[in-house]
């Protein structure tokens, strides 16, 4: 059974920035082989995620295509976690935070469904509001944070891409995370006015949960991420996955039955929220109140 064989987030992690070394370094799958003495398909199923991986055979191919000693590592060590059943990934752990995993299937996904309790998504922050964010943490450096912020930016542009075609993104706020000052007044009315433009967009939706829907399932979920992915050259295509962020760590479900509990939360936030129209006449509002507050 397929179940059987662990997460498919790490190994699928893995296998694409596998793929990608051997790429930049101008290896074909043949000589990569041929290199590393084993089959052509067993390289190829390494790097479409198909099974659990050995260390042993990652800092062989990141020996060959010439990684950097902290890269491998870091790959190592996610190859020990190709194993795992469900897969939880605690922050500051063997891999570390500059290997951005979850980035990687964001940016694979052809469709992004998000429910925010609390703050604006990183997708949709302007540079301020992320600043605003991370100046809340302490432990911080003013590098590491403008690094950060660089980060979550460039993530962005996955919106507006041709190739592949940009996803589809249908987003949830909370009322809550608009009516929340995060850094200052100026600051909340441009995002506010971003969150407005951004979901003028053909491929963005951006809806608000009121606060006079009461307690729903949003509240006891919490903020959470679902990504689909497209079908690409495979007979099926990748499981989709739930991603759920703790301040420790992030949760990654992959499995059908996973994915089908999410949906429900989902259909009933989806039923709670202001349509689009709405949503845009209580940001207007909200805007005038943080404005004149």
């Amino acid at each position: 059974m397929a179940d059987d064989m662990g997460s498919t987030v790490p190994r699928r992690q893995l296998g694409r920035a596998l793929r990608d070394l051997r790429t930049e370094a101008g290896v074909t799958l043949d000589a990569a082989a041929e290199a590393l003495e084993c089959s052509r398909q067993k390289v190829w199923r390494i790097e479409s995620g198909l099974g659990s991986v050995r260390g042993v055979d990652v800092r062989a191919m990141c020996e060959l295509y010439a990684a950097r000693g902290e890269l491998t590592r870091a790959l190592t060590a996610l190859a020990g976690e190709t194993k795992a059943k469900g897969w939880w990934h605690a922050y500051g752990d063997a891999i570390p935070d500059w290997f951005e995993l979850y980035v990687g299937l964001e940016s694979a996904a052809c469709r992004i469904r998000r429910y925010d309790e609390a703050l604006i998504p990183g997708l949709l922050q302007t540079r301020s509001y992320a600043l605003a964010v991370y100046q809340h943490r302490a432990e911080v450096t003013d590098d590491e944070r403008e690094r950060l912020v660089q980060v979550r930016l460039q993530r962005q542009s996955l919106l507006t891409r041709r190739l592949p075609s940009a996803p589809e993104m249908d987003v949830v706020i909370s009322e809550g995370a608009l009516l929340r000052i995060v850094g200052d007044r100026p600051t909340m009315v441009e995002q506010l006015r971003h969150l407005l433009d951004v979901g003028e967009r053909e491929n963005v939706h951006v809806r608000v949960l009121p606060l006079s829907a009461g307690l729903h399932r949003g509240v006891e979920a919490g903020t959470f991420v679902m990504l689909e992915f497209p079908l690409g050259n495979r007979a099926t295509p990748e499981p989709s996955v739930i991603y759920s962020e703790s301040w420790t760590g992030a949760l990654y479900l992959d499995r059908p039955e996973e994915f089908a509990a999410y949906e429900k939360v989902w259909k009933s936030l989806d039923q709670l929220a202001f349509d689009g129209g709405q949503s845009r006449h209580l940001i207007n509002k909200i805007i005038g109140e943080v404005h004149h507050g």
